[in-house]
């Protein structure tokens, strides 16, 4: 756009599509001429935008990077909050010391009346609402059982836990829900045995973290299932202060608590947080992508012929493809700042949208299209910055051996019923499905 005269450049934004943004021209100080967007909201421009179907992202976003890539739109309870779309500000967003992660600011962004309610429990924060030098304590005290090193050492134990899974399936036959039979017990399993949480407890926990992160339960119903999970890990904390054991809860008990680095609440809101966060977005992306590469039967065909090459590539595309945390990079500015020429005052909150990020044309060429083959990936549907998800590797390594596992020994694993029928989430909530049925 910079080789056009000028009046080409104004004709051409008067017939772009403005979602709320007007233009004008400044001198600089150079004495050029430059673009600047001054960017309002109208009284409609609410968001979350609406998906238009399925596991797309909202069309408004594409919209957005080309028009008016950091805009203005209004939330739930009427406060106004900047969205960041392009991948380059996106990075530059989520590695910028002037936005503060800490909800209980009064203008952090929430996206609904619960969230406003966590945040301001009075609970003790998780490191993942906490800013540097407090977020580097409690990150570390975790962050060494979550590296990629550690996470090769299990990975033969995630093996084995998703071809027993596979057994399993077999054993029941076909049809059956691969959501509740498969992708939602695989990062559980996983997470209760590196928590040292009692097999008999499963069952019940995973009834609860389903009420507490599932989109169709009632505020009200996630809250209490929240209250009961906190209550628990309350108790396991205690039982693992009198029995220790080769846990991940037991070596902060030892290493942690008994020295005095971290407060009983904290520990139990630490363990609330592992046992939480990420593991239902890992059994989503399983979801979509077993139906995504399903859809494109020549690159299933690919994958399956050499699997220890395509099958990591084809998770990293997923994870472009299909951004399963899309709303979680929230931030408000401790300080004047300022993102792509825009300014940010401070006390404003932003949302930087890894959705749209992951499907930046200037970064990925057509990026509406699913490619296995896409290599480097710059992805960013584990974030970025200091904030990254701390269980990237090992969402990485459930996603890889489960689709490893489920096409080689299920050749023939195909949908029940035509996609047109399953259900995805609310199409202003981040996408999922609720129920996956396959046959083999």
């Amino acid at each position: 756009m910079a080789a056009l005269s000028m009046a080409r450049v104004l004709k051409h934004l008067s017939a772009a599509p403005t979602l709320g943004a007007s233009r004008s021209v400044r001198s600089t100080s150079a004495g050029s001429r430059q673009l600047v967007m001054t960017r309002f909201v109208s009284d409609n421009t609410s968001f979350p935008f609406s998906r238009p179907s399925g596991g797309d992202p909202p069309t408004e976003y594409a919209e957005l990077r080309k028009t008016c890539p950091i805009a203005k739109v209004k939330l739930w309870d009427g406060s106004k909050v900047w969205l960041v779309t392009k991948h380059k500000d996106v990075c530059d967003a989520l590695t910028n010391d002037s936005f503060s992660k800490v909800r209980t600011h009064p203008n952090f962004p929430e996206l609904s009346p619960g969230g406003k309610a966590a945040a301001a429990s009075g609970r003790a924060p998780t490191f993942v609402d906490m800013d540097p030098p407090q977020h580097t304590k409690y990150r570390d005290m975790v962050a060494h059982a979550f590296s990629r090193e550690a996470v090769e050492v299990m990975r033969p134990g995630i093996q084995r836990k998703t071809n027993e899974l596979v057994d399993e399936m077999l054993r029941k036959g076909s049809p059956l829900d691969l959501h509740e039979e498969f992708a939602m017990k695989l990062p559980f399993k996983v997470i209760y045995e590196m928590l040292g949480i009692p097999a008999a407890d499963h069952a019940w926990l995973s009834s609860n973290v389903a009420v507490r992160s599932s989109g169709s339960s009632t505020a009200k119903d996630a809250a209490a299932a929240a209250e009961d999970l906190v209550h628990y890990m309350d108790r396991l904390v205690r039982s693992k202060m009198q029995n220790p054991g080769d846990d991940l809860i037991s070596e902060l008990v030892n290493k942690q608590l008994r020295p005095g680095h971290i407060s009983h609440e904290e520990l139990v809101q630490t363990a609330f947080l592992l046992l939480v966060a990420g593991n239902a977005t890992v059994a989503t992306q399983i979801d979509l992508g077993v139906m995504t590469l399903l859809a494109h039967q020549d690159q299933l065909a690919e994958m399956k012929a050499d699997p220890e090459r395509l099958v990591p590539l084809a998770v990293e595309e997923i994870c472009r493809y299909h951004t399963g945390s899309s709303f979680a990079l929230r931030r408000v500015a401790k300080q004047d700042t300022r993102i792509d020429g825009q300014d940010i005052k401070a006390g404003e909150g932003i949302i930087a949208l890894n959705q749209s990020a992951n499907r930046d044309e200037t970064v990925f060429p057509d990026p509406d299209r699913f490619d296995i083959h896409r290599n480097p990936n710059p992805e960013l549907g584990f974030g970025y910055g200091t904030h990254v998800c701390i269980a990237e590797w090992l969402a990485r390594a459930e996603m890889q051996e489960a689709f490893a596992a489920l096409f080689r020994r299920m050749p023939n694993l195909r949908l029940a019923v035509p996609e047109s029928q399953i259900r995805f989430s609310d199409p202003t909530r981040d996408v999922g499905v609720a129920a996956l049925p396959v046959t083999w």
